[in-house]
């Protein structure tokens, strides 16, 4: 059938690739330390220690994740192959249509697990702690910062992510002025650092009572959630650490204890906040948390070893920084600047599918 030559033209092409993800992965040297693993969860005093317990179980399916994956794209190929040559036999064109469908979503299967192999960077595999900030444009920025928070609060979600909102600075009128997000779950870093910049907004905003097209700004901070057993030194005479009262929403406690934090890190000007923890102490614990995650996000961007030598260098969220552009009139597009990539569907992406500008900045890594 005719119908299937493309199939039997690109199928040879991807069981190579597929061998060469599995080569990249080191499946070898990865199946070996998933039997160790279970080696160590038989010996006896395994759950005296439940939280260094509960790490090695989760890599452990991580890995255990990567194996499968593996197999069921190589199971599909297979499947591929053998439905094609029962649908020749058969005659069959609504089952040779079947075939088809199921020899995209095959194709599909096997480049997002290419993807996923680029990111073999030092904190790629973490969790992430993402924080926006509102630039230039008011509360058009403000309300912009706000429509960010919520495309990547969806993409987490969509993704199977556990999403948790951990500070947020709301504006009286409209929007937000900061906001810090974890997003928990593997390779979520490695999704998203990427996302780090200024992202452009364009469109005829709704607090302009001309009727005005305008352009605002806000800024996406993208650091990895540094596991428990790294361990970052932090002097306590290089913090300092303030308490006030939380506001917005969040229940009882919220405007009656002063159980919001604020820690300085003097050495570089870094200033955390965490509010939405139900506990000043809460709230300091994960403070610190994002303070270390700045600070290792530093680090590893100005490659320097001594947390002393770190100095801040922020640009202006304003024209000319951007990233990303959102135009929402008088057309809609989104429009990534370092890669070209571009779609028209802008409800979509402010709905969190933003996998498209995702994978197309993976795929020029993969290139380099």
């Amino acid at each position: 059938m005719l119908i299937f030559d493309p199939i039997k033209q690109e199928l040879p092409g991807l069981r190579d690739r597929l061998t060469e993800v599995g080569k990249a992965l080191k499946l070898t040297e990865i199946r070996q330390q998933i039997e160790e693993m279970t080696q160590k969860t038989m010996e006896e005093g395994f759950w005296d220690d439940p939280e260094k317990a509960q790490g090695l179980l989760k890599k452990k399916s991580a890995l255990e994740n990567k194996v499968n994956r593996y197999g069921e794209i190589e199971k599909s190929l297979t499947d591929v192959e053998e439905l094609m040559l029962l649908t020749e036999e058969m005659e069959d064109e609504e089952e040779a249509q079947n075939v088809l469908a199921m020899f995209e979503e095959a194709k599909k299967e096997l480049e997002d697990f290419r993807l996923e192999t680029l990111l073999n960077g030092k904190y790629d595999h973490n969790s992430a702690v993402l924080s926006l900030h509102a630039g230039a444009g008011g509360v058009e920025a403000m309300d912009w910062a706000e429509m960010l928070m919520r495309m990547y609060v969806r993409w987490g979600e969509r993704r199977g992510y556990d999403v948790k909102i951990v500070d947020l600075q709301d504006d009286t009128e409209a929007g937000i002025k900061s906001a810090t997000i974890f997003i928990e779950g593997e390779n979520a870093y490695g999704y998203l650092k990427h996302e780090k910049g200024v992202h452009r907004l364009v469109r005829i905003s709704p607090f302009n009572s001309a009727g005005k097209r305008m352009t605002s700004f806000s800024a996406v901070e993208v650091m990895p959630e540094i596991d428990d057993d790294i361990e970052v030194t932090i002097n306590p005479e290089d913090i300092r650490v303030d308490t006030y009262r939380s506001s917005g929403a969040g229940g009882q406690h919220v405007n009656k204890t002063d159980s919001a934090i604020r820690i300085t890190h003097l050495p570089t000007n870094i200033v955390v906040t965490c509010q939405n923890e139900r506990s000043q102490h809460q709230n300091r614990e994960v403070a610190m948390k994002i303070l270390m995650s700045k600070l290792i996000d530093l680090a590893e961007q100005q490659h320097k070893e001594d947390l002393k030598e770190i100095k801040g260098d922020f640009s202006q969220i304003t024209w000319g920084s951007q990233i990303r552009s959102y135009v929402f009139q008088p057309y809609t597009m989104v429009k990534d600047h370092r890669t070209g990539a571009e779609v028209g569907n802008v409800g979509a992406v402010m709905d969190g599918d933003i996998d498209y500008f995702i994978n197309e900045e993976l795929k020029i890594l993969g290139q380099e």
